[in-house]
């Protein structure tokens, strides 16, 4: 599932590409993913001209001149500008621009395509409870928003719950905690101010090296290039078995609730009196 550096790098592609570009046609192949009937989607945006592209959480926001076109990629998916010449073997939906130009979407499993009028994106329930973008807090905001939780909620949760901090998921996490140095059951009242600076900064480093690199390697960018984010940048999730890259420890996969998860057992001891070194 798309989380933010694959959502993060597909908008800003998206961003750089598409504004100025006018929506001539649409072909839908998979109605259920939208929000309005086809006839009413299409007429909606019809003529539309792109203006911005940002993200929230994992969704794509397109504002253009008649309102907005939102992309959930749900399990993931491809979002691909080619032409009719070099169409992709699968796709949902087409936009085709007046320059020749068209933008095509594949859903592997679920994922959405909602419009919203301008002044209604708030209207659109799935994206109205979600909380902030995880690298959008700053330090300060984040702790606030730890210390205002429930306090007996299990960290991994908190992070996992996208109406709590949104964007991140299963893929990432583990890495985040491995380098936060905290088990992901630790509740988050036992968290102390240096557990949660820590936390913070984890979230950002946790990110960073697949932003760089424009994704996770099992991605396509919107040129049809493979994410350079592969496994050997993985710290400890889905490594079970191999030495911790800190102490050298095996990593273990154990259950966290209806998840797994990867951990260092001596980095990440589940001890609630424990202070990173």
């Amino acid at each position: 599932m798309p989380e933010i550096p694959e959502i993060f790098s597909r908008a800003h592609e998206m961003n750089l590409a598409l504004p100025g570009k006018r929506i001539s046609a649409i072909e839908i192949l998979q109605p259920k993913c939208l929000n309005l009937s086809p006839g009413d989607f299409t007429e909606v945006l019809i003529g539309a001209v792109i203006d911005e592209v940002t993200y929230h959480g994992k969704w794509i926001k397109t504002r253009t001149s008649q309102g907005w076109l939102l992309i959930n990629l749900g399990m993931g998916g491809e979002i691909l500008l080619t032409n009719r010449q070099q169409m992709p073997a699968k796709y949902r939906l087409v936009f085709d621009f007046t320059d020749g130009t068209c933008l095509t979407i594949n859903f592997w499993w679920f994922g959405y395509a909602y419009f919203a009028p301008l002044d209604e994106l708030d209207q659109i329930p799935m994206l109205a409870k979600l909380g902030p973008n995880a690298i959008d807090l700053s330090s300060e905001e984040f702790f606030d928003l730890v210390r205002t939780q429930k306090q007996s909620m299990r960290v991994k949760a908190f992070l996992l719950d996208q109406s709590r901090i949104a964007g991140i998921g299963n893929a990432y996490i583990h890495d985040i905690l491995f380098l936060a140095r905290l088990h992901p059951m630790r509740k988050l009242g036992s968290l102390s101010d240096l557990d949660i600076s820590t936390l913070f900064k984890a979230i950002h480093s946790g990110f960073r090296p697949s932003i760089e690199k424009g994704g996770a390697f099992y991605e396509l960018d919107l040129h049809g290039e493979k994410g350079g984010f592969t496994m050997e940048y993985i710290l400890v999730g889905y490594r079970a078995g191999s030495p911790c890259p800190n102490c050298g420890t095996l990593i273990e996969k154990i259950r966290t609730g209806s998840t797994s998860s990867f951990i260092c057992p001596d980095c990440q001891p589940l001890d609630e009196t424990f202070q990173p070194h």
